[in-house]
């Protein structure tokens, strides 16, 4: 049975769009998704389901929390096999102590990845920036918060788009098999 990861943007940071992540595990359930595991407390799950398009599985899951929980967020659903071809095709070397300055964005439709090449002039000569076929990745070696690349894609340019650091892709890529 296909392996689905679901990605939601923007829950549980500040007090707005809260999603208790037992909700969320039950609220995928009801939709009929099986093996449901959630990871973190930043809107990502792991989720079997018996075919379907993962866009599909996108919009009943954001249909779902808005009718159920009343938040509306971007929800990204991905097949396992792309978390675990962006994990592959990653090519900046990141020592492990860097893992949660390299942040990967991810879209629903992977050729909308390419619009991050937008941000690239906003790149500064201490991070590096790769945009590849599954994800983009912005390694911020002087933190996320000092990067103006990082905050147009945290913030409007980004929107399309969802982000985890690369510890939480690795994570997932393990929850997928």
């Amino acid at each position: 049975m296909p392996r689905f990861v679901v990605l939601l943007r923007g829950v549980n940071v500040g007090k707005a769009n809260r999603v208790p992540m037992a909700d969320f595990r039950a609220l995928l359930e009801a939709q009929g998704f099986t093996g449901v595991r959630t990871l973190l407390n930043s809107g990502n799950a792991v989720f079997d389901a018996g075919g379907g398009a993962p866009s599909a599985h996108a919009k009943t899951v954001r249909a779902a929390l808005e009718q159920n929980l009343a938040v509306s967020v971007p929800v990204i659903v991905k097949p396992g096999a792309a978390i675990a071809g962006a994990v592959a095709e990653n090519a900046l070397a990141v020592p492990a102590d860097a893992h949660s300055r390299l942040l990967v964005a991810f879209a629903q439709d992977d050729s909308a990845i390419r619009d991050l090449e937008a941000i690239a002039p906003l790149v500064r000569p201490a991070e590096r920036f790769l945009v590849g076929k599954h994800a983009a990745y912005l390694l911020c070696e002087g933190g996320i918060l000092e990067s103006k690349a990082a905050a147009a894609l945290l913030g409007k340019q980004g929107q399309a788009f969802t982000t985890r650091n690369w510890a939480t892709v690795l994570k997932l890529r393990e929850l997928v098999g």
